[in-house]
């Protein structure tokens, strides 16, 4: 998996691996399903459990030797070693999204190598669309109407559209960031499709003003990356992965690099 055609085969590999997680979110979604806290107030429903013990077994028949972050395992103390290379999940990001069953919710596997996501699979079952990507080969989406490839957009002349989280937003930090931005429309979405809109040039800009975990966004981070956008903290520097405790900071994604961001103010 050390160049481009072995990492293009895995990712398709990925992708039925991440079908069948959705299968079986979608089958939890379709009855009248319970709701529980973790230790830090954040919700799991039995979708969560179920759609990961799917990827991880998926994961151990594909790559056996590449340990697994993923987050309910982490959630309950099993956190692996982790190498230079290592696969990050979330099998049900936006599980607020769940339970509001508004539909914007997303399964995510992404492989990691040397602080940065290489490639990424985000499923939204729900709405139909797989997203998928390579980085330094490309990104495309699974719809109704087959695969086609996508790619960020130069930001239009009249102005930015900025993605926001539908359920954990903080409008005055966002002001403060958007300020002296040209901004054309602001608009909110659920979980990792946030990443993607902007991957496939329905948005530009995603500033997270909060607190998010690196399997939060790793696949959509690898899916936008492939698309030719960015992701870097508040600072300017790239988000790397890794970390201790697997926290991010605040961080924005962009679908425009530093150069043609003057076009965008």
């Amino acid at each position: 998996m050390s160049d481009n055609c072995p990492l293009s085969d895995l990712l398709e590999s990925l992708l039925p691996v991440a079908r069948k997680a959705g299968e079986v979110v979608m089958s939890v979604y379709a009855t009248d399903f319970s709701v529980r806290d973790k230790d830090d107030a954040s919700p799991v429903t039995e979708a969560d459990e179920r759609a990961e013990a799917v990827i991880l077994a998926g994961l151990a028949a594909l790559a056996p030797g590449i340990p697994v972050v993923a987050e309910e395992a982490v959630a309950a103390g099993r956190i692996p070693a982790i190498a230079r290379r290592f696969w990050l999940v979330d099998p049900l990001d936006g599980t607020r999204e769940f339970i509001k069953r508004n539909g914007e919710f997303t399964v995510n596997i992404a492989l990691v190598e040397d602080g940065r996501p290489l490639l990424g699979v985000v499923f939204a079952p729900a709405l139909d669309r797989l997203y998928a990507g390579t980085v330094g080969v490309g990104a495309f989406i699974e719809d109704a109407n087959g695969r086609h490839a996508i790619h960020c957009r130069v930001p239009p002349a009249e102005g930015l559209t900025v993605v926001a989280s539908r359920s954990h937003g903080d409008a005055a930090a966002l002001d403060t960031f958007l300020a002296g931005r040209k901004v054309a429309k602001l608009a909110s979405a659920g979980s990792s499709l946030k990443l993607c809109l902007i991957a496939a040039g329905e948005a530009d800009l995603y500033p997270r003003l909060g607190r998010t975990m690196e399997w939060d966004i790793a696949a959509g981070h690898a899916v936008l990356a492939a698309a030719g956008g960015r992701v870097t903290r508040l600072d300017g520097n790239p988000l790397a992965y890794a970390k201790p405790g697997f926290e991010n900071p605040h961080f924005a994604a962009w679908g425009f690099g530093e150069g043609t961001e003057h076009r965008a103010r």
